[in-house]
């Protein structure tokens, strides 16, 4: 029984440890490899992306950018950050004019080159809905403690087994310690 429960715990434990590493490498390794991560907030470009879609963001030199090309860029002084596909280019004006595929009208305002953070390069479904909820409270709060008890429970077993450990070597010394001085007796 306790070696099947044994079995059972690594392989959860393992396919939890698993799923951590995913979404981390998901959510913060790919800022190593140069991409920006954003939550997709809006069905403004549905269906290329949806609402609840984590986007991967590579920084790109506005004049590498064609017409047809989404970008993602800072819309306003709130630092409002959209995504929406280029429809014209204004190189004397250093301005892009957007659309955003499931609307009907280009936006009101240009997209000026400096405010350009990139263009997507790949997004992946539903993972913002996680990302968003890991971000802030109480998600925050439950994945922190989801992670230390995960810890706590990968570790304990080899913890209860040291501290057994000691206790049996020390009967084992005990008996035989007896028995030596019953032979000299």
């Amino acid at each position: 029984m306790k070696k099947t429960i044994k079995k059972i715990w690594g392989v959860v434990s393992t396919i939890l440890v698993v799923v951590i590493v995913l979404c981390a490498v998901f959510l913060m390794g790919s800022r190593i490899m140069g991409y920006r991560v954003f939550n997709v907030l809006s069905g403004s470009m549905a269906p290329q992306y949806n609402v609840g879609d984590l986007i991967y963001v590579k920084e790109t030199k506005p004049e590498d950018i064609k017409v047809g090309d989404p970008i993602t860029f800072v819309l306003n002084e709130d630092l409002v950050v959209a995504t929406h596909r280029v429809v014209e280019i204004d190189k004397e004006n250093s301005h892009f004019y957007t659309k955003g595929d499931a609307n009907q009208t280009v936006d009101s305002s240009p997209v000026h080159f400096k405010n350009v953070i990139g263009v997507p390069q790949f997004a992946v479904p539903k993972l913002g809905y996680v990302s968003d909820f890991i971000q802030n409270p109480p998600g925050m709060y439950i994945t922190v403690g989801a992670g230390i008890v995960l810890i706590i429970l990968v570790f304990l077993p080899d913890m209860i087994k040291k501290k057994k450990k000691p206790e049996t070597e020390a009967e084992a010394e005990q008996p035989s310690a007896e028995s030596s001085e019953g032979a000299d007796s």
